[in-house]
């Protein structure tokens, strides 16, 4: 099982203007820095969550059809399923209809029950899962805590750039930031 984001967003949730108010920055000298902060604290969240926050397109490909007609997309939340591509056992592609599967967006992680699974398929790389993931395409649309996670995220490692060398960075992460995460994160039983 591979995950792979094929559309990046196109903004990110917390504006350079929110980031350099929480900051206290005037300036813009640091514009370009803090943007970069702006932007790993985004994928720091969602890869501490297995969240999108803002509206991305991703790929899951699957080796060989799941035993029990179940596929679980493991980015939160699922918003549609672009298209199920499987491939056979000679390389031919085609479309699973639509009608031949069900999306459960409710469940975490979002799955997909599909009514029969395929005669044979190539070895590797026999199905392809195109999916849209995201809270909505701004950053109003995201929950106000994942922005604050962010914030305190993005103030954390701009007072701490200079202390350490890259090699040791990130060097910790801000207390209250894994509180402002915790109902956010995948728990399994």
């Amino acid at each position: 099982m591979t995950l792979i984001r094929t559309v990046a967003p196109t903004v990110e949730p917390v504006t350079l203007v929110d980031a350099k108010a929480h900051l206290r920055v005037t300036h813009s000298s640091e514009d370009g820095l803090i943007s970069g902060l702006i932007r790993a604290a985004r994928e720091d969240v969602e890869r501490a969550t297995g969240m999108a926050l803002i509206d991305q397109t991703w790929r899951l490909v699957l080796d060989r059809w799941p035993a029990d007609n179940f596929v679980m997309l493991m980015r939160h939340p699922v918003r549609q399923v672009l298209s199920v591509t499987i491939f056979g056992s000679e390389g031919a592609a085609s479309i699973v209809n639509p009608a031949d599967y069900q999306l459960d967006t409710l469940s975490r992680p979002a799955r997909i029950h599909f009514d029969r699974a395929p005669e044979r398929l190539r070895v590797m790389n026999g199905v392809e899962i195109d999916f849209r993931t995201g809270f909505g395409e701004a950053g109003t649309d995201v929950p106000d805590l994942l922005k604050r996670a962010m914030l305190l995220l993005v103030a954390h490692w701009y007072d701490f750039r200079t202390s350490f060398g890259p090699d040791d960075q990130p060097v910790s992460y801000p207390g209250g930031y894994d509180r402002l995460l915790a109902g956010y994160r995948l728990r399994r039983l």
